[in-house]
């Protein structure tokens, strides 16, 4: 395998997003598009299609060549979208910090993917990108991502009330963080 994709369980790796991926996401995330809803923002239904997931490749694509995010995929031995991963925004100077974010294919939840992804990701930003700490939210319900969090080595830093509009409400989340190193940041 490439330096930049890396296999976490038999038929499925982790590795970076790109343009030609539109079309998968549209197909994943309207197959997982109920089992995630009482998690996601509201989106249109322009998010569900390949033009939607083409735009919004196109912006997280260029965040990553301005250097203020990192978009990977979780693909199928086919190559086909079960998942993805997020760091960003990535904070550089003094903070070194970016937040995550992450979901899995209603077909392959509950498999391991998820925490095997994050801890991936989290080498990497520590490994490539310099980075000290990474920080994640969940809803307070979400029980699932929580156990995820933990087992990829997060620790609990409270809950913010109101914290993203999320299935029509504006929800509480509880808060994680994983610090990376402690070593100074790099010029």
């Amino acid at each position: 395998m490439t330096e930049n994709v890396h296999e976490l369980t038999a038929g499925v790796c982790l590795r970076p997003a790109v343009i030609s991926d539109a079309e998968s996401f549209a197909v994943a995330l309207t197959r997982s598009r109920t089992y995630m809803k009482r998690w996601e923002p509201g989106r249109p239904e322009a998010y569900y299609t390949a033009e939607g997931q083409h735009r919004r490749l196109t912006g997280l694509l260029a965040d990553h060549e301005a250097g203020r995010a990192m978009p990977w995929v979780l693909a199928d031995e086919e190559d086909r979208v079960v998942g993805a991963v997020n760091l960003g925004p990535i904070e550089r100077g003094p903070f070194r910090n970016a937040r995550l974010g992450y979901w899995v294919d209603v077909d392959r939840a509950g498999r391991g993917l998820a925490t095997a992804a994050v801890r991936r990701v989290c080498e990497d930003a520590r490994d490539r990108l310099g980075l000290h700490r990474v920080e994640a939210g969940t809803v307070v319900d979400n029980a699932a991502s929580q156990r995820v969090l933990a087992k990829a080595g997060f620790e609990t830093i409270g809950t913010a009330p109101r914290y993203l509009h999320i299935a029509g409400t504006w929800a509480d989340h509880r808060l994680f963080q994983r610090i990376l190193h402690d070593g100074p940041p790099e010029r």
